[in-house]
């Protein structure tokens, strides 16, 4: 019940065969209650007719009435409501319909979906003359040929198609009955993808398991699950500069008991799985924070490298008996007192030895704001070729290159808090924009899709960089503005003042209304803080002209009263 209950609400993200945006909407539709539902849609989808899925969920559902041919077809096509969905049921149409053994329907099979057009009109003659001996009128049995002919092209076999559907079934059982566990081996088996561990974790926040950094207490080599919180750590292997040996030496020691301390860490480690550059990975990645604050440890570097050498000799020692009857009495380092590391420089830190922003998203907090500006870039993957498009967000790794005519040209990854991207930076918009182009800058790039490589890129035209304010409140909130000019009493502008309760798609819907009446009024956002009645005024780079019905369906969404048009 419940693996079929997360099949009809498409939430199969990370299962197999059912994760595609297409799959999950027919999926809503379908409501799968059995198996065999499963191993139509997998048939269906791909390499199937696509087009005839709407018709097999209506038969499903009783919207549809299901008619057949001929009533010879009814127990072939019963179970797919009318629909040839699989081979199988191409060869028993062959046999019941004409009569053909198994190897002619298999020729007939073949011909169909290969096109050889001269074998294919002696198949149909073949099949018209069968049919009519089995008591099939000539007009019944051309329609039924016609009927089958196209399907040959696409038709799956069924036993490829229940193989498929059962690791489907499987992967959705284990998803719904155990899903911090599935969760964790699924990251573990995208830990190399990060574009597809980004859409794991983002998965794990929607189903309220909180991913988090690792930790040298909590982590295992690979992501696993904490039992006593169930959520899931990170797993050291996965930090960079770690390597599995020295995470499966961590993890064999601490089944000894918790580390409880960093000496008491460094000692038992010692010098032969431990190296600078592995506290440091550690210390960064957060692993090692119950011992002390990041910079605290990486400032006691000499003195921690001096202990772990200490260390090694004392483990020596206790090898040769000198410490058989007094347990070693471990006394914690003493760090160097230092400026605590700021947020900036440890989600930088985590992007750095992780792959990938963590605890927090440099963006937390002003997604509505960048979405007032910009398409999600999450979204780009429905763009064409060539399609204009604007994208906001965090400069995250930049290489530089020069042409043939020896000028600077940028590939920059930009990312926003659906995804990342690759935007490609010509000479003419790099020397107009360059000093835009840096690591961590928060910009807004206008440009053009490119797919040339089947990966959707950004050819950027024009970038800015966006001066963010982050306005902390004393609730768990945040807001955001981007610095732009006030304007002036005499400024047309429209302002449209948003509910607290505003949802990102209504930010999504407002924005495809405006996008639909272009001018030349500015449009500014009014957004409401969390505290009294205050607002912050956000203007964006759209313009819109006058225009009613532009101004009622903005009312729909956010109200009346809450739309002034000033000319």
């Amino acid at each position: 019940k419940l693996t079929y209950e997360l099949l009809s609400r498409a939430e199969t993200t990370g299962v197999f065969q059912l994760e595609s945006d297409g799959m999950k909407r027919y999926l809503k539709e379908l409501k799968p209650t059995q198996f065999e539902d499963i191993i139509a849609m997998v048939a269906l989808y791909r390499p199937g007719p696509i087009e005839l899925i709407p018709d097999y969920i209506a038969g499903k559902h009783g919207r549809k009435k299901v008619t057949y041919l001929h009533p010879k077809l009814e127990p072939i096509l019963a179970d797919t409501y009318g629909i040839a969905v699989y081979q199988e049921q191409v060869l028993q149409i062959a046999r019941e319909i004409a009569g053909f053994s198994l190897g002619e329907a298999d020729i007939l099979r073949k011909a169909v979906g290969k096109k050889i057009k001269k074998l294919l009109m002696e198949q149909e003659m073949k099949f018209i003359s069968g049919a009519v001996k089995n008591g099939v009128s000539r007009a019944i049995a051309t329609k039924i040929f016609r009927f089958i002919e196209p399907f040959a092209e696409y038709g799956f076999n069924r036993a490829h198609a229940t193989c498929y559907a059962k690791i489907a079934y499987q992967t959705a059982y284990l998803k719904s009955h155990y899903p911090q566990e599935y969760m964790a081996a699924l990251l573990t088996s995208e830990q190399n993808n990060l574009e597809k561990l980004a859409v794991a974790i983002a998965e794990c926040e929607r189903m309220g398991i909180a991913v988090l950094p690792p930790d040298i207490n909590e982590s295992f080599v690979d992501f696993g699950v904490v039992r006593d919180t169930q959520n899931i750590r990170f797993g050291l292997a996965a930090i960079k500069n770690v390597g599995v040996g020295v995470a499966e030496a961590i993890v064999a020691e601490r089944k000894k008991g918790p580390f409880k301390n960093l000496a008491d860490f460094l000692l038992r480690l010692g010098p032969k799985n431990l190296n600078k550059k592995v506290i440091e990975a550690l210390t960064k990645a957060g692993a090692l924070d119950k011992f002390g604050e990041r910079n605290e440890i990486l400032a006691s570097m000499e003195n921690i490298l001096k202990f772990l050498s200490s260390s090694g000799k004392k483990s020596s020692a206790r090898q040769m008996g000198l410490f058989k009857t007094a347990e070693i009495q471990v006394r914690n380092l003493e760090l160097t007192p230092i400026e605590p590391a700021t947020k900036k420089q440890k989600l930088s830190w985590e992007k750095e030895f992780l792959g990938m922003y963590v605890s927090e998203h440099p963006l937390k907090g002003i997604e509505e704001t960048l979405l007032a500006l910009a398409s999600p870039i999450g979204e780009l993957n429905g763009h064409s070729s060539g399609a204009k498009v604007k994208v906001a967000g965090i400069i995250t790794a930049i290489s530089k290159i020069l042409t043939r005519s020896n000028e600077p040209m940028l590939f920059a990854t930009v990312e926003d808090t659906s995804a990342r991207t690759e935007v490609l930076v010509f000479p003419k918009v790099f020397k107009k924009d360059s000093l835009v182009w840096q690591v961590d800058n928060i910009v807004l790039v206008e440009g053009r899709t490119n797919t040339k490589d089947g990966a959707l890129k950004i050819i950027a035209e024009q970038a800015k960089e966006l001066a963010v304010q982050q306005t902390i409140v004393k609730e768990p909130a945040e807001l955001a503005s981007f610095s732009e000019s006030q304007p002036t009493s005499r400024e047309p502008k429209l302002t449209i003042t948003l509910n607290k309760e505003a949802k990102k798609n209504d930010l999504l819907k407002i924005k495809k209304i405006l996008l639909d009446f272009p001018g030349e009024i500015p449009v500014w956002l009014r957004i409401p803080l969390n505290h009294g009645s205050d607002f912050r005024e956000v203007k964006t780079k759209t313009k819109v002209c006058a225009d009613k019905i532009m101004l009622e369906k903005l009312e729909d969404i956010v109200g009346q009263g809450k739309i002034v048009l000033a000319q």
